[in-house]
């Protein structure tokens, strides 16, 4: 190492299916610019193919988690997730992710931020983006977090140790409220036309929008979506303004600018027979409860987001969303399962006296590497 050089501890971790660079708050510099500086050089941003660093020059790989102690009475530890733009010289913490979210007690396990418990260790987890507290309920043995279990989740190979995540108590993450315009459905005015959309605010809010509307039938692959240049310009255009609607950006230009990744947006179908597009086998009809391709970062989402997860599922169970009409028996349901472009998410999800009571699903996560990364000195 160079006097031009610094290094600093890094972890990198898998969260079910999306992958983090895990830092801790004092390896970093409290002044939020020079911060956000060195994270970006961390993952070699902005540059499509992040080759100057870590970033894995894909929005689920180039994702960050900054792990300190709790300053929230209620939780075990704070954690504050951020998305780095593969494109611009930005971090949007404005949400925060599930996937990652479920690595965050492992990592707080084996860093020694939280002393183990065999054979489960509960985590309360502070999201600072969200000011919300996550559950995590992390096997464990030996003091340290498990890795091995028989714990199968579409978009990863392999089994791992299940993780139950709960994230009932984020309902209003970022607006205060379940429904962030206090209806079900929404009707607002697009390029294409006036369509209905159903706004939820869960985790991180998401939009709605039924698949049939927009001209898709929610079997879609992403090379399908992503190529489709005409939807995803209509999907952010959606997006944009609902983001707008519920107080996150003051204008659409901004929305897209400066809050790219939340809200989230899906659009949903009844179940059917599609393909996996990661093995090319059929999932039945019966397989599932009914279809959901969600957005992220203006493309598809290859599997399905954790955040994205609880939201689905609480909206599932609110009579009059898009979600609640497209499960002809979802009243009967405890565990939902979501149908996404490379197999099936289940969420168990209830209200109880009109307060969201669960929103819960499994996860695996696991440490990949753990050294220092180094950036420059200017």
């Amino acid at each position: 190492m160079t006097s031009e050089m610094q290094r600093i501890p890094c972890v990198i971790m898998r969260g079910g299916t999306s992958k983090a660079m895990f830092l801790k708050a004092n390896h970093l510099p409290q002044d939020i610019a020079k911060r956000d500086k060195i994270i970006l050089e961390i993952f070699g941003s902005p540059d499509v193919r992040q080759i100057d660093g870590l970033g894995g020059a894909d929005p689920l790989t180039s994702k960050l988690a900054i792990v300190g102690p709790a300053t929230h009475p209620n939780a075990d530890i704070d954690y504050t997730f951020g998305q780095v733009s593969m494109t611009a010289p930005y971090i949007d913490y404005n949400g925060n992710c599930g996937n990652i979210s479920s690595a965050v007690g492992p990592f707080a396990i084996d860093e020694g931020f939280v002393a183990a418990k065999s054979p489960v260790t509960t985590v309360r987890i502070h999201n600072t983006n969200t000011g919300r507290i996550l559950i995590a309920e992390v096997p464990t043995e030996n003091g340290r977090a498990k890795v091995n279990g028989d714990c199968k989740i579409d978009g990863v190979p392999g089994t791992g140790a299940k993780i139950m995540m709960d994230f009932s108590g984020t309902a209003g993450s970022a607006t205060d409220k379940l429904l962030p315009t206090g209806k079900p459905v929404d009707i607002i005015a697009t390029s294409k036309g006036n369509l209905d959309v159903s706004i939820v605010d869960v985790s991180n809010p998401c939009v709605f929008v039924r698949a049939k509307d927009i001209g898709m039938t929610g079997r879609e692959t992403p090379q399908e979506i992503n190529s489709n240049t005409g939807l995803l310009a209509l999907l952010e255009e959606i997006r944009a303004k609902t983001t707008v609607m519920i107080g996150m950006a003051p204008d659409v230009q901004t929305a897209t600018q400066k809050s790219p990744a939340f809200p989230m947006i899906a659009f949903v179908a009844p179940a059917a027979d599609y393909v996996d597009f990661t093995t090319n086998q059929t999932i039945k009809k019966e397989q599932v409860d009914f279809l959901s391709r969600m957005m992220f970062m203006q493309v598809l989402h290859k599997t399905y987001p954790g955040t994205g997860t609880a939201c689905t599922g609480a909206a599932a169970k609110i009579p009059g969303t898009i979600v609640h009409e497209a499960i002809p028996h979802i009243d009967s349901l405890k565990v939902i399962r979501i149908g996404h472009p490379a197999g099936i998410i289940e969420i168990e999800a209830a209200f109880q006296d009109g307060e969201l009571a669960r929103a819960a699903f499994a996860r695996t996560a696991r440490r990949i590497m753990e050294g220092y990364v180094y950036v420059r000195n200017s």
